[in-house]
Formats: C-alpha cells, sequence, structure tokens
C-alpha cells in the first residue's frame, strides 16, 4: 500500500479508538486496525461505570482514585449523552466495615478528585428511603453518593468516529497477522494487504501481549487476565438508584438500573486462562452473583431470573497481587528506546473512566518521536460526536427530540437521545411516523437506524447493531433478531 501513515494503533477497543482520537486531533495519519468489530472485547464488557473505583482506596490506589475521579466529571462534559450521574446506595452490614470506615472512605472518594459538579455523600435511613424498600428490612442504615454511567461500547463507537472525521482512517475485521520494522518503519500485515507507518501502538487489551509477539518484541509487562462477569434480570426495583453492596469475602457487587425494564448485577474477578474470543459467564459466576445480592434483597434472586450474562476480560498489569480483585488497575504506556528504531508504543492495563487520560499520555510520549503530532493536548474539552450540548440538558433534549418527531414515544426519544444525542436528525431526517424509517424490525429499531450504523458506524452483523451499538437484542425476540441477521446478511 503506498500510504504512509504517521501512527498505525491495533486494537479496536476504548484505548485505541481514543488514542487513533487524540492523535488524529493532533494532526498525525493515524490507522486504526481491529481484528473483529469495534469494543468486541473487554471494552462492551463492561459494568458501564464511569467512577473513581470506591473500593480501590483500600489497597491505597489514591493517585489512581484521584486521576478516574477527574475524569469522571471530563467524559460526562465531552459525551453528556452517553454519561450520566447516577446515585448509589451503600447499605451499612453490621460485621462487615464499620460505618465509620465507610464514611470516611466515602468523605475522601468527595474531596480527592476535586468533585465540582456532582452531589456528594451522604448517611441515610433506608426505611425512610426510596431505595430501601427493595431491601432485606433488617438493613437500616448506609450512605448515598455519585458515580457515573456509561454507555461503554458506545463511547468506544464515537470515538472511532471523531477519529474518522479528524482524517484517521478506521478498518474494523482487519487482523494483523504480523509486524516489523523495516529501518524506521513498521510494515504491518493483513489479510487486506501490508500498511506502512512511522510508530506502532499495541493496544490490544487482554491481548496485548499476544500482539507484541506478532511485533517480535517480548511484552514490557505481565498482562494478567482477570474475567469480570455480570447477569441481567427483570427490574428487581422501580427506583433511579443503583446499589453497592459488601460481601464477606471483602468483595462488593453492583445491582444498576438497566435498559429501563432490567437490573444489571456484576462483577466477579476471576484469573482467565481461555480463549479471548466469545468469552462467557460459568455457571458459578452466575450463582455467586445470584447469591451475593440476595443477601441484601427481600426477595432472593434466581438463576430463572437471569435474562442474559456476558463476560469480559480485563488487562491488567501484573503486579504480584495474590487476588484477582486486588491487581491494580492503574495503567503503563512504555515506549521503545529510540535506538530500536522506528516507534512502538505499548498499553498494558487502564480501565474505562480513564482512558482519555491514557490516550492523551500515550500521543504525549509519542509527540515527542514524531513531529507530525504536532497539535496540543485537546481532547479534554471536545465533545464526542453528538455530545455538542450542556452536561446537565439532556433532558431537555429529550424534549426537544420529541417536538420534532412527535411519533416517538417516552421510551424511544429516551433511547435515541442517550444513543445519538444532537445526530439523532442525521438518520432521523424528516421522518413524520414511523413508517418513513423503513422497516421496523422490533423495539422500535428502524431500517433507517440500521442504515445509519452500517454507513456511519462500522456495525456489519445483526451482534454489532443489537449488543454493541445498542442493547436492543434484551427487547426484541428471536425471530426478530433472526430477521434482522438475514436483512444484514443480504
Amino acid at each position: 500500500m503506498d500510504t504512509l501513515y504517521d501512527l498505525i494503533v491495533i486494537g479496536g477497543g476504548v484505548n485505541g479508538a481514543g488514542i487513533a482520537r487524540d492523535a488524529a486531533g493532533r494532526g498525525g495519519k493515524v490507522l486504526l486496525l481491529e481484528a473483529r468489530d469495534l469494543a468486541s472485547g473487554t471494552s462492551s464488557a463492561s459494568t458501564k461505570l464511569v467512577h473513581g473505583g470506591l473500593r480501590y482506596l483500600e489497597y491505597r490506589e489514591f493517585a489512581l482514585v484521584r486521576e478516574a475521579l477527574q475524569e469522571r466529571e471530563t467524559l460526562w462534559r465531552i459525551a453528556p449523552h452517553l454519561v450520566r450521574p447516577m446515585r448509589f446506595v451503600l447499605p451499612h452490614t453490621p460485621g462487615l466495615r464499620p460505618r465509620w470506615m465507610l464514611r470516611a472512605g466515602l468523605w475522601l472518594y468527595d474531596h480527592l478528585g476535586g468533585r465540582r459538579q456532582w452531589e456528594g455523600a451522604r448517611a441515610i435511613r433506608l426505611a425512610r428511603h426510596p431505595a430501601g424498600a427493595a431491601l432485606d428490612p433488617a438493613l437500616s442504615r448506609g450512605f448515598e453518593y455519585s458515580d457515573g454511567w456509561v454507555d461503554d461500547a458506545r463511547l468506544v463507537v464515537l470515538n472511532a468516529m471523531d477519529a474518522a472525521e479528524r482524517g484517521a482512517d478506521v478498518r474494523t475485521r482487519t487482523p494483523v497477522t504480523a509486524a516489523r520494522r523495516e529501518g524506521d518503519i513498521w510494515a504491518v500485515e493483513t489479510a487486506a494487504g501490508t500498511f506502512r507507518g512511522r510508530a506502532l501502538v499495541n493496544a490490544g487489551g487482554p491481548g496485548a501481549d499476544d500482539v507484541a509477539r506478532l511485533t517480535g518484541r517480548p511484552p514490557r509487562y505481565g498482562i494478567r487476565r482477570v474475567r469480570g462477569s455480570h447477569i441481567v434480570t427483570r427490574k428487581l426495583f422501580d427506583h433511579p438508584f443503583a446499589y453497592i453492596f459488601q460481601l464477606p469475602d471483602t468483595r462488593i457487587c453492583f445491582a444498576i438500573p438497566y435498559e429501563r425494564d432490567f437490573t444489571l448485577i456484576g462483577t466477579t474477578d476471576r484469573d482467565h486462562t481461555g480463549s479471548l474470543v466469545d468469552v462467557a459467564a460459568a455457571q458459578d459466576e452466575v450463582a455467586y452473583l445470584c447469591a451475593a445480592v440476595s443477601r441484601y434483597f427481600r426477595r432472593p434472586v434466581t438463576d430463572a431470573d437471569v435474562v442474559w450474562t456476558y463476560a469480559g476480560v480485563r488487562a491488567l498489569v501484573d503486579d504480584g497481587s495474590g487476588r484477582p480483585e486486588a491487581a491494580t488497575r492503574g495503567y503503563r504506556v512504555p515506549l521503545s528506546d529510540p535506538e530500536e528504531g522506528a516507534p512502538l508504543l505499548g498499553v498494558y492495563g487502564g480501565k474505562i473512566t480513564s482512558y482519555r487520560h491514557l490516550s492523551e499520555a500515550a500521543v504525549d510520549r509519542l509527540a515527542g518521536r514524531l513531529p507530525q503530532l504536532s497539535g496540543k493536548p485537546w481532547t479534554a474539552h471536545a465533545s464526542l460526536p453528538g455530545g455538542d450540548f450542556p452536561a446537565d440538558a439532556q433532558d431537555d433534549l429529550i424534549e426537544t427530540l420529541q417536538a420534532d418527531y412527535a411519533f416517538l414515544d417516552d421510551a424511544q426519544a429516551t433511547r435515541i437521545a442517550r444513543a445519538y444525542g444532537t445526530r439523532a436528525a442525521c438518520w432521523l431526517g424528516q421522518a413524520r411516523g414511523y413508517d418513513d424509517l423503513g422497516r421496523n424490525f422490533g423495539a422500535g429499531l428502524s431500517e433507517a437506524e440500521v442504515d445509519y450504523l452500517r454507513q456511519q458506524e462500522w456495525a456489519r452483523t445483526a451482534d454489532d447493531v443489537l449488543w454493541r451499538r445498542s442493547k436492543l437484542g434484551l427487547h426484541m425476540t428471536a425471530a426478530e433478531q433472526a430477521a434482522l441477521a438475514a436483512f444484514m446478511r443480504a
């Protein structure tokens, strides 16, 4: 291929897409290569939170928590359609962490990151709180605090979209088979041909060590692959609060309002040694999560309540921690030495909340070796596609959408606004009714929306649409899903 890229990024998860976006915005000619779909691995299998990580305070990860708390508000500012504040209820359980410890931890959590717009923590009596009705009556006291919700897979897609709109070449379903230095240039081999770039970024996530071996260079850091599994049930409570529960094994578990009709419960921490393709929750993990929340809810949660499960493998820097949950969520972005030739930057570890800051740090390091990356850091104040409206105006956006498209009911307007923000009109167009949007596949998914996802967001299969670009698979019958799959194959 004749094009010489300044930067080739391997890996279309949140870190790879974030780095591609940052570098493209600084003037670099960028190629992003993803073996499958964007966010097809870890980045679509999170607990859907932008948070500091309250439990990491116990492991004295103060710098990590501070950075994540600061990023929490930054992400809300640049992607207010995807990110929103959520209040969490933490019941106090006699025999576990004492109330004074919880109070002190939440005070530190409120102040460590320089909280500006998010409501602070407070003590509550559960009998008087809306979240108390679903809980075991024996639980009397607790705390309420703020963290954030995010549509994780769409966050990845919109970073890739913004990168493409700034000139990046984004190629999905393009696995890399080899990469080698040819003097000051990297030659990266794929089935689509050989691409050349001045620098290479290994953003392979849990497969970063596999990518490193393709380059002929040993990984700079060991990767600990830790599987996090989640279950989704029919909704267990009817209020907007999420729960964070302490467990006797010192871990914590979340129960979060999800997709209007469901509750998301997670996560586990288990070392993963199998394939990174089609990662699934083990049955004993499902049982563990059911038992974990059943300790707190009035009504026990059983396997019969579970409508969907998913799992992802986190790529953690192997710091020698004995237990998976104790392993650091920090990250490293090592850059090869100049005498080795063309630059190679590795991305090891990290968490979705810190992706933007990690990306900025990675491109800062590369800029010292690539004069083509002449721009200054910029991503903290530039909206992601569809996010160009005030962070606290999501309700106004929903109202405007319904005013412009009166045929949308409350649920549909909310879903569309939260997915597309100000870009919803790009596929709603001049429609005055559902019939104007073409075929209806079910759950409000129209042919116009599917066409937009294919043309603008790299969606190729029904799974891309139903489980990553949206979670409409939860709302559709098997027959409806099969019809969409047949349509997309055709």
